[in-house]
Order: C-alpha cells, then sequence, then structure tokens
C-alpha cells in the first residue's frame, strides 16, 4: 500500500509522526497537504530512515545537500564524510549527484549510510553508461534511461530529479531567446543535445505514464527538474523557462492523477527583483507544488561567495513561499566541494530557511529567536553558543575573543550595553529606581 492510499483510508505511518514533531503542522495537518499534492514526503517504500521529512505548505522550509563523485575526483570516502557533515550540520536530504568511479556502489553506500532522505539524478548515470558503451551520450536509448531510473527507485532512493519539461516545444523557445548561458542544468543538457541529435521528442516526457508507473511501484517522489533554469541573472524569465514551467504543471496534475507525490524544481540565476515573482509563478503554474530552487543566486559575480549569494536569495524566494532550498557552497562554479565547504552551504542555507520562516510564521518560528535574545540579555554565554545554528562555530569565536578575567565579549568591552542598562533597570527589565 502507498503513503497516498493509506493517508486516504486515515491512515498515519510512524515516520510520518516522527517527521510532524519539527513542524507547526500536526501530522494530520500534513497528512492532508500531501493528499492536496501541496506536500510531499519523500520516503522510498523500500527503506527505512532515523530523520524522515515532509517538504510544501506550512511546514519548516528544509535544505537540501548535494554531494557526490566526479570524473576528476571519486573518492567513496570523501563523499561518505561529506554526508556526513552534511547531517551534523543540519540538512534535511542530501542528493548523490554522482558521475565518476563505481556509481552504483556509491549511491548505494550513501544510501545505506544516511540517516535522512536520499536524491538522485538518473540520467546522470544514463548518459555516463551511454558514453562507455555507444561511444556517445546522445546514443543511449530511451530504455536506457528508464533502466536508470528505475535501477535509482529499486535501491531505495527517496526522490528523484527528472527533467521530463525539457520538450521540443521549450527547446524551440531557447533558441529564440539569445541567451548568455544557454543551458546550465548538465540534464537539460544531455537530453537536449539527445534530442537535437536524434530528432525525436524528450522520451521522459512522451513517455511519462511509463515514469509514473516506476514512481508508484517504488514509492518514489517525483522531483520535476528544470532543464532550462537560467545560469545568469541575464537570462532569468525567459519563454524557454516558462514554458518548462507550463509543461511542469501540467505534470504535476497527472503525477497527482496517478497518485505519485511530486514538487517541482526552480531556478537558478535570478535577479533579486524576479525573486518573488518566479516563485509565485511556479506555484501558480504549478497548482501548488512543493517549490525546490537552487539558491536562486541573485548576482553573476561573487564566485568565492556564492553560498551567500544564495543565501540571500534563498532567504527571499522562501519568504514568498519556495518549500525547499538547495544549498550552494562558496565553491560554485568553481570547483567540488570539500568537507568544509559543505558544511558551510547547509549553515548558510539552514540560515537562510530560517529566515524566511520567520516571515511565514513568527508565532511558531521565533521562538528559537526569542530564547537566544534573553540569553543575550542575561549575558548567559554558554546558552547563546547552545543556541546558535552552529554552536561548534560560535563557541570557537567567543573562546578567542574573551579577555581573562573579564565578562562578555571584545566588542564592547566594560562599555556592555545589556550589562550597563541591567544595573539601572534590573535584571528582570523593571526600572531600579
Amino acid at each position: 500500500m502507498t503513503l497516498i492510499e493509506m493517508l486516504k483510508k486515515g491512515d498515519i505511518p510512524p515516520a510520518l509522526e516522527r517527521a510532524s514533531r519539527e513542524e507547526p503542522l500536526d501530522a494530520a495537518d500534513i497528512a492532508r497537504e500531501i493528499l492536496a499534492g501541496t506536500a510531499v514526503f519523500p520516503l522510498n517504500g523500500l527503506r527505512e530512515i532515523e530523520r524522515p521529512c515532509a517538504i510544501g505548505e506550512g511546514l519548516r522550509t528544509k535544505v537540501n545537500a548535494n554531494i557526490g563523485t566526479s570524473g576528476d575526483r571519486a573518492d567513496l570516502e570523501l563523499e561518505l564524510a561529506k554526508l556526513k557533515v552534511s547531517v551534523e550540520a543540519g540538512a534535511d536530504t542530501v542528493m548523490d549527484l554522482s558521475t565518476g568511479g563505481d556509481i552504483d556502489a556509491v549511491r548505494r553506500k550513501v544510501m545505506a549510510t544516511s540517516r535522512i532522505p536520499v536524491g538522485t539524478v538518473p540520467i546522470y548515470q544514463a548518459a555516463i553508461e551511454s558514453q562507455a558503451k555507444h561511444g556517445s551520450i546522445v546514443e543511449m536509448t530511451a530504455d536506457e534511461m528508464f533502466e536508470s531510473i528505475e535501477r535509482h527507485a529499486a535501491d531505495g532512493v527517496d526522490f528523484a530529479t527528472v527533467h521530463c519539461g525539457v520538450t521540443t516545444k521549450a527547446l524551440a523557445c531557447l533558441e529564440s531567446t539569445g541567451r548568455i548561458a544557454d543551458i546550465v542544468s548538465r540534464g537539460g543538457a544531455f537530453l537536449s543535445g539527445w534530442m537535437i541529435y536524434n530528432e525525436r521528442e524528450n522520451p521522459l516526457y512522451e513517455e511519462f505514464d511509463r515514469l509514473l508507473e516506476i514512481a508508484a511501484r517504488y514509492e518514489m517522489t517525483i522531483s520535476l527538474g528544470d532543464g532550462f533554469r537560467p545560469g545568469a541573472v541575464a537570462d532569468a524569465t525567459d519563454s524557454a523557462q516558462i514554458q518548462e514551467l507550463i509543461t511542469l504543471g501540467e505534470l504535476v496534475a497527472r503525477c497527482r492523477e496517478a497518485g505519485v507525490q511530486a514538487m517541482v524544481e526552480g531556478p537558478g540565476h535570478v535577479p533579486i527583483s524576479q525573486v518573488v515573482e518566479n516563485v509565485r509563478l511556479a506555484k501558480d503554474i504549478c497548482r501548488g507544488a512543493p517549490f525546490y530552487v537552487l539558491g536562486p543566486l541573485v548576482t553573476d559575480v561573487a564566485p568565492g561567495y556564492d553560498h551567500i549569494v544564495a543565501g540571500i536569495g534563498g532567504a527571499l524566494a522562501a519568504s514568498a513561499g519556495a518549500d525547499f532550498l538547495c544549498y550552494v557552497t562558496p565553491r560554485e562554479h568553481l570547483g567540488l566541494p570539500d568537507i568544509e565547504d559543505v558544511r558551510e552551504g547547509v549553515v548558510v542555507t539552514r540560515i537562510a530557511a530560517h529566515a524566511a520562516d520567520l516571515a511565514k510564521n513568527p508565532a511558531y518560528f521565533m521562538q528559537w529567536d526569542n530564547e537566544m535574545s534573553r540569553a543575550r540579555k542575561a549575558l548567559d554565554w554558554d546558552r547563546q553558543v547552545a543556541l546558535s545554528v552552529n554552536p561548534d562555530r560560535a563557541g570557537s569565536v567567543l573562546e578567542q575573543c574573551k579577555v581573562p578575567g573579564r565578562e562578555g565579549c571584545t566588542m564592547c568591552g566594560e562599555f556592555c550595553a545589556m550589562k550597563f542598562v541591567a544595573s539601572y533597570l534590573g535584571r528582570d527589565g523593571r526600572c531600579a529606581l
């Protein structure tokens, strides 16, 4: 019995009950959002994990961390270390985007180790295997594409990105846009090249029912990928991006009819003036489906700091209704991230997600901030560190800044405003006069 079937009967699985403990909504409310298609619970029917999560309307904004090998660096132990750091830093999900080494072995080990939901992009593996088998990515067959998707599902992948909106119609729009960056999605590029070479429609779109059957059989959530997401701020919100979004909206409806959970992926590089508009368009066109964004990055000129750029865009996008933020690391556009890049990317994205949650539901989410503010007023340094989004970092900085024999940080020293005012108002905030 699938999750959708269970929820329709009024049965709520223990995993969803566990996930609801960290949410403003109780399990019954989350179940209603899942049945409406405005939330998803990505958990493959073959798996049990320690920290499942729901994503969507009314819920805490979730954070995804990307890990995975490349052709230049295929080190399984390094990727497992990145997974460990991602979980420790507070990621809600992780995606294995491996393209190098033994991809099956990496994915299976990540899945066996992960305490949180795992996503993948099966078309990557299909393309790489086609290169090895046929000597060319564009000569892979439709059957090979679907075989890769089913292999990932059978291994227990909780959600898979599938670029079904890369269609001949959207590709025609792309050719007329005059984009600076053309296609920056790897999956979008593989499928576009395949379509042009074979003069055929995208099999993932043309045979979408085949995809739905696989997803339903394994209880795998579909993440409808944005193959034509803008890779430069000048390319944002053009006809190719919007045409793909229109197709994804149609496919969301087909997912719901088939009882398959679906979310929609979004841009990309978007100027700050267009972020809210992009989120609202996606939510309207895609029938309120959970919206998963990469960043968005609001400027193109900050390599080395793109995690901050994405944090700015992510906070704005999530406050406007995006439900799921994919992290960006300091090495975005430069290279494969190392362990510390992963940690930094997760923490910055968590900050963006929480800032957005404060806007969406201050009554619930501001409790954490209020606790921190009370600890600051009380000059309770240990409590401030414990409440930090990254206690290790906060504790380390505090230790470096301490002056022997003096309470407080070195910013104000003996002229601490809170300490000074407390001597007149009293610690309880009442005037001492």
